[in-house]
């Protein structure tokens, strides 16, 4: 009997088949899209490659060895989406979801490493220009860099997006500053074109501020997820569900995490203090259920039923001064 209150009124929850397909659906898209956005890039890079050999274009040599070195980006976020497949141990008892921010990481130093190489190669040509040849080319080129980039870029930040992934996100991002770059290409060789050799370096050191504006979204999207933070309207739509389940009197605190591109939740409700065990623990189960399947993206959720009254009646007294001690979300 003991054994059965204690389950009633401690966290608990019950898995499904459906939330471990959905996460491992969730890590197949991510890797398909690393995989096709890998080739473009590299289709990318071997265009760009083509007409570095036909007009000895420095500049474009820069920019193409920037796009191939930009495509091995794939290789840190696929280790960690196939390290999310992984199942939880003992030892790691959330599973492995967190790789993805360490690939975010990896993936913001690129970002950072792309702009001050773009700001050093414009400082550069500003104190010594270079006579470009064959600017048509090279604008070919350059457009062919921009377009497989930005292409790079919407597929996987709308992937990115749906799956809940903040690290491929910042990497669809890292492919839009490297669109930037090509841009800077193409607007040098027309500079060149039209007898201005100094506007590719000014070009350059414009598009190097517009990266720096990017690095710094995708650095805040990564310190976030580091950080546990969610978006609060979650948070209120997770109170709200809860709130609608039949039995719950009030919601305590609700707590929200991600952990790779799934969310976890651990959340309080109040009941009637006089409810049987069998039916607290029925409304605890019915309330994890209408979370997952009405929060978006919430893979597992633990629910902690309280008593509600009678008045005056405190359940946590021995646990006071621990909770006072922690931190409180408002």
């Amino acid at each position: 009997m003991l054994a059965v209150v204690a389950h009633a009124f401690t966290p608990h929850s019950h898995d499904s088949a459906g939330k471990t397909d959905s996460a491992l659906e969730s890590s197949s898209r991510g890797l398909r899209v690393l995989a096709v956005s890998f080739v473009v890039l590299m289709v990318t890079a071997a265009v760009q490659a083509v007409i570095v050999v036909a007009s000895g274009s420095v500049a474009l040599l820069g920019d193409t060895l920037h796009n191939l070195a930009d495509a091995l980006t794939a290789v840190p976020l696929a280790i960690a989406f196939s390290l999310g497949r992984r199942a939880a141990n003992r030892r790691f008892t959330y599973g492995y979801g967190r790789a993805e921010d360490l690939a975010g990481i990896a993936i913001v130093l690129l970002i950072a490493a792309s702009a001050a190489l773009a700001g050093y190669e414009a400082v550069t040509r500003l104190l010594d220009p270079q006579e470009m040849r064959s600017p048509g080319w090279v604008a070919a080129a350059a457009v062919a860099g921009f377009a497989g980039n930005e292409w790079v870029a919407r597929y996987r930040i709308r992937v990115g997006r749906e799956i809940g992934s903040a690290a491929l996100v910042a990497d669809g991002l890292h492919a839009r500053t490297d669109g930037f770059t090509s841009l800077a290409v193409l607007l040098g060789a027309g500079g060149a074109a039209l007898g201005v050799p100094l506007a590719d370096p000014v070009v350059g050191l414009l598009i190097t501020v517009a990266i720096c504006f990017v690095l710094r979204d995708a650095a805040r999207e990564i310190y976030h997820r580091l950080m546990d933070a969610v978006d609060p309207a979650l948070v209120d739509a997770a109170e709200r569900i809860l709130s609608g389940v039949e039995g719950v009197r009030r919601v305590g605190t609700v707590r929200l995490r991600w952990i790779g591109h799934a969310l976890h939740a651990e959340v309080e409700i109040l009941v009637d203090h006089g409810m049987s065990v069998v039916r607290a623990h029925a409304v605890a189960v019915e309330a994890e259920h209408r979370l997952i399947h009405d929060l978006p993206r919430l893979r597992a959720a633990t629910v902690h039923t309280d008593p509600d009254g009678p008045d005056g009646a405190d359940h946590h007294e021995a646990l006071t001064g621990h909770r006072m001690a922690g931190r409180r979300i408002g």
